[in-house]
């Protein structure tokens, strides 16, 4: 084995065994030992070298489990569109359909969260004020596609029975069907896209690396009277996903 770049060196001829198929996905490598000693280097070269395929997405890592040959990774688009809150249901679960995927999620809701500044301010209400955070892992066919932060004003949707999203008549249902509920219709969404690099936390729940590419998109709905009424940051890791938006163009009278 050349001296310079050794683990790069193990990296390409594990790539290649595994292009060959001696190992599937689903498969479990050998320990970074048995490779260290198959290719006469130290066993943090050949770690090295397998943190370099799991980024590439070939390998995913399990704690406490070993490391294994994943599905090969595929850049999707995500369309965002008026259309996909006028579905019904869930517009996340329609999004995977269309791609023949089976959507789910988990959540957690917090009441009376008091609203830091920022959130504040997105949804024009004094700082401190009592909102429901909700935190999301939206997955597809059980694989991690997205994460959500979501905050709701109390001063809405206090004393209804939608005040925890994933709870009552209407769990699970998108934010335009339980608003319209409680008489609130929500007439406008605006969304800012932004490049960002995922954290350790993020990283963790969306099964990429540290500081790879992800979008924030910061979401929020507006009623008929221009109050904002939710607010959240989407985050999407942009290896897998490429975000599109819909523009529905209108036509002239006749």
């Amino acid at each position: 084995m050349p001296r310079e770049t050794p683990y790069l060196q193990v990296a390409d001829a594990l790539r290649v065994r595994i292009k060959a198929g001696e190992w599937v996905v689903g498969d479990k490598l050998p320990s970074r030992a048995r490779f260290a000693e198959e290719y006469g280097v130290g066993q943090s070269v050949a770690q090295r070298a397998m943190e370099r395929l799991i980024i590439e997405g070939l390998l995913e890592g399990r704690a406490g489990s070993g490391t294994y040959v994943r599905r090969p990774r595929e850049r999707l688009r995500m369309v965002r569109s008026r259309h996909r809150e006028r579905r019904g249901g869930s517009p996340f679960r329609a999004d995977m359909r269309e791609h023949g995927r089976a959507g789910g999620w988990e959540s957690r809701s917090e009441a009376r969260t008091p609203a830091p500044d920022h959130i504040a301010e997105r949804l024009a209400i004094d700082p401190g004020e009592s909102c429901v955070l909700t935190r999301y892992e939206f997955l597809a066919d059980g694989l991690p596609v997205q994460l959500s932060e979501s905050w709701e004003p109390m001063a809405i949707t206090g004393d209804t029975p939608i005040v925890l999203p994933e709870m009552g008549p209407l769990a699970g249902a998108g934010v335009v069907d339980r608003m319209r509920s409680i008489g609130v219709d929500v007439e406008t969404a605006v969304e800012v896209p932004r490049p960002a690099r995922a954290t350790q936390e993020q990283a963790n729940l969306l099964g990429i690396s540290v500081g790879d590419l992800i979008t924030i998109i910061e979401r929020t709905y507006y009623d008929a009277q221009g109050r904002p009424v939710e607010t959240a940051d989407v985050v999407v890791a942009d290896v897998r996903w490429e975000i599109a938006y819909e523009i529905a163009i209108e036509q002239p009278d006749d």
